[in-house]
Formats: C-alpha cells, sequence, structure tokens
C-alpha cells in the first residue's frame, strides 16, 4: 500500500489525520510529520512495503518548503527594513522645497511656481486650470522651446478662488507635456497599507515616485545667514 504524507493519501485510519504538516514550519509541524512518518512505515503492507526513496523524498520536501518559507520571512524583513530606511531619509528633507509632477495644484491666494517639460517646440502653449465647478481657467505661457520651462501661477491675478484645481497643458503640436509644482516638503509617513506618502504644499499627498527634484532648504539657509551677520 503506497502512501504520501503530503497528499495524505494513505488507507490506514493511523493516517487520516487531516491537514498537511507542512501548513506551517513551526516546531507542531515538524512533530506531526515525524508522527506522521512513523505511522506510514508502521501501517505499510508487509506484502508491498513502501520505497525507502519515499521517505527520503518526503523529507527532502520538508526541507525544501522549510528554505523556502524563511527566504519568505527573511525577504519580508528585508523590505520592512528597507522601507524604513526610506522613510528615515525622506524624513530628513522635511522642510525641502520640492518638485512633484502631479495632474492637479492647491491654491490658497499665494503664487505658486512650476515648470512644463516640452519634447519639441510649442508655438502657443497654455495652462489649463480647472476649477471643482468644470470651469476652465487660462494661463497664457506663450511660444516655447523644447525642454523645461518654469511658470508662476498668481491666482489674485487669475481671480481664482482657493481650491483644487485640475491642471493641463496645451500645446500648438498637440503634446501633452509634464507638468511640476513646487511646494514644501510638510511630512513623511506610512499609509495603513505600508506604502510611503509625502504631503507636499500646493500638491497635497503623493507617492515618493512623483517628487521629480530636490531644491533644498531655503528656510535653513536664510536662517544661518541672519545667523551670521548678527554674529
Amino acid at each position: 500500500m503506497e502512501t504520501n504524507l503530503f497528499t495524505n493519501a494513505t488507507g490506514s485510519g493511523a493516517n487520516s489525520t487531516g491537514a498537511s504538516p507542512l501548513a506551517n514550519g513551526t516546531s507542531e509541524s515538524k512533530e506531526m510529520f515525524t508522527k506522521l512518518l512513523v505511522a506510514q512505515i508502521q501501517n505499510q503492507d508487509p506484502l508491498e512495503p513502501s520505497d525507502p526513496s519515499q521517505f527520503v523524498q518526503q523529507l527532502t520536501q520538508l526541507s525544501q518548503t522549510e528554505a523556502l518559507q524563511s527566504l519568505a520571512s527573511l525577504t519580508s524583513n528585508n523590505a520592512s527594513v528597507l522601507q524604513s530606511m526610506q522613510v528615515l531619509a525622506l524624513g530628513g528633507q522635511v522642510g525641502s522645497e520640492v518638485m512633484a509632477n502631479v495632474g492637479t495644484v492647491q491654491l490658497d491666494g499665494a503664487k505658486v511656481n512650476g515648470a512644463v517639460t516640452l519634447s519639441g517646440n510649442s508655438s502657443k502653449t497654455t495652462l489649463v486650470l480647472t476649477d471643482s465647478g468644470g470651469q476652465d481657467h487660462e494661463l497664457a505661457l506663450g511660444p516655447l522651446s523644447a525642454g523645461s520651462v518654469p511658470f508662476s501661477i498668481d491666482p489674485t491675478a487669475m481671480g481664482l478662488p482657493a481650491g483644487s484645481y485640475k491642471m493641463k497643458v496645451v500645446t500648438s503640436s498637440g503634446e501633452l507635456p509634464p507638468v511640476d509644482i513646487a511646494g514644501r516638503l510638510n511630512s513623511v509617513r506610512l499609509s495603513s497599507t505600508g506604502s510611503i506618502v509625502l504631503n507636499i504644499a500646493n500638491v497635497g499627498e503623493v507617492a515618493p515616485s512623483n517628487v521629480t527634484a530636490f531644491n533644498g532648504k531655503p528656510n535653513t539657509v536664510a536662517a544661518a545667514g541672519a545667523v551670521t551677520s548678527t554674529l
């Protein structure tokens, strides 16, 4: 009578114990495996004894499964450590002026700086801001050459109330270039799902992958200059 601990395929009552002993890598599963192995040997058909190589194969499978479980655990731990290091590194940048590639901008009356990156020349370029009511507000950027070109949004001059606006840049060539908005990195946190979330002024919450540049901490530099001049 051929039996197998991993499929639990045995006709003997001693082997009908339910779940596989490889359900986890705990000492209980190892003990269960040993008991089932002994039961399998004791209840084998004397006229058709099990091939000893089957036992070796089963033991090998157990070792391979434990090795994979250990590797998975190690990989998970390494990922957690790497994520913690990323949070610490980004936390050290809190207060820095950054550029973030986004599709919306938050206006509160103050001027907001940004940049548009063109792959080709545009004879007529317009930044379109769409408010929550669906109304478009246009800011003419004029003819632009290929490359990164800065711009500034003045909500007061444009008559834009505080709020969140969708953004897009319309070019004469039909290209839809990416738009970066400048803002202060206010905080770094881990979300409930374990992902890193950055809170940036003028932008809101974004992923680290949205950040395209770190421009330093102007406030710190200014403060240091003031202290030097006082001394």
